[in-house]
């Protein structure tokens, strides 16, 4: 959490995603259903099937301001409301100013546009209110706690970790590299723009299992084959996302807007519990580059990414299948 010399609102804003629309290569626009954003999972997806001459977006947004942000005692005046779309892989930065919905009101709406040609992927969003405190103009007064997902290529709005899946034999691969793991059964590539999993047909009957539906055996071992998986995805994801972590001037580890900062931000309570998670991220960031402490950790972030990957369930489930095939082969 962050210290400021100067008074601020003690809650965060909320906002909301009010409409989405496309303009075309041809100029007309397009008025997206509501299918192409989600509250719950607070992310608008762009990539709409049947649209890919979309040249740029408009994104409406609600916000309402904390109690007290208009206070006749308050410690700032001039307040005004942005919305910030922030990506991290074109390090592009675009910003609206929202108006507000009636005199008094705590209420601010707008729009934001998005150009295609700035994106390749996911940006966040934010609102953020500023204002003039103690004689100093555009200082912070409150924010939201936690931002949007803009994703520009997907056509399902969903904020959590997204993987893409490739399968194929390792050893005629025309990725070179790949030859080097001949004899893996996946590998996970943490570097792409979404991280990927590699999966080694090779392997005689991985794919069997990987694709096996219903309640046998053969399917509950296929789910424990994808829970492990998943806790590999799920470190290799965390520890790539540490060690891409920029840093601002004083020291302090800046979180990511990408899907390295839903990593972390999802794991980092169970690596370092009850510890806000901006904190938790300082915590192992100094151990990560400092003298000691970081192998201290490793157990505690395969702990986090077991519970991720759910192997406990899956675990269960499968101990439970081949009992249950035990019993009936003994009858």
């Amino acid at each position: 959490m962050k210290i400021y010399p100067y008074k601020r609102l003690n809650r965060p804003i909320t906002f909301r995603v009010t409409s989405v629309s496309l303009t075309l290569a041809d100029g007309t626009r397009d008025q997206l259903d509501t299918s192409a954003y989600s509250t719950q999972q607070q992310a608008v997806a762009l990539g709409v099937v049947g649209h890919d001459d979309w040249l740029n977006a408009t994104i409406g947004l609600s916000a309402t301001l904390p109690p007290g942000a208009d206070a006749p005692d308050a410690a700032w005046s001039d307040v005004h409301v942005l919305a910030v779309l922030t990506d991290g892989e074109t390090n592009v930065r675009t910003s609206t100013n929202l108006a507000r919905d009636a005199e008094g009101s705590r209420d601010w709406s707008g729009s934001l546009e998005v150009l295609r040609d700035d994106h390749v992927g996911r940006a966040s969003l934010a609102v953020y209110a500023v204002g003039t405190v103690d004689g100093v103009a555009q200082r912070s007064i409150a924010e939201t706690d936690r931002s949007w997902i803009v994703d520009t290529v997907s056509d399902e709005p969903v904020s959590g970790l997204q993987l893409e899946v490739r399968k194929g034999s390792f050893t005629r691969s025309s990725r070179e590299w790949l030859r080097t793991y001949a004899d893996a059964p996946w590998i996970v590539d943490t570097s792409a723009r979404v991280p990927t999993v590699f999966v080694n047909t090779d392997v005689e009957g991985i794919v069997g299992l990987l694709d096996s539906n219903g309640s046998g055996v053969e399917s509950k071992v296929g789910d424990l084959l994808v829970a492990q998986m998943a806790t590999d995805v799920w470190t290799a994801v965390f520890h790539g996302a540490m060690g891409d972590l920029e840093v601002e001037p004083g020291g302090n580890p800046v979180f990511p807007t990408d899907w390295q900062g839903e990593v972390l931000r999802e794991m980092l309570p169970d690596v370092v519990p009850g510890v806000h998670v901006e904190e938790a991220l300082r915590l192992v960031h100094r151990r990560r580059t400092g003298d000691s402490g970081w192998a201290e950790l490793q157990t505690r972030i395969h702990y986090a990414a077991i519970r991720r990957a759910e192997a406990s369930r899956a675990l269960g489930y499968a101990i439970r299948s081949l009992e249950q095939a035990n019993r009936e082969s003994e009858k």
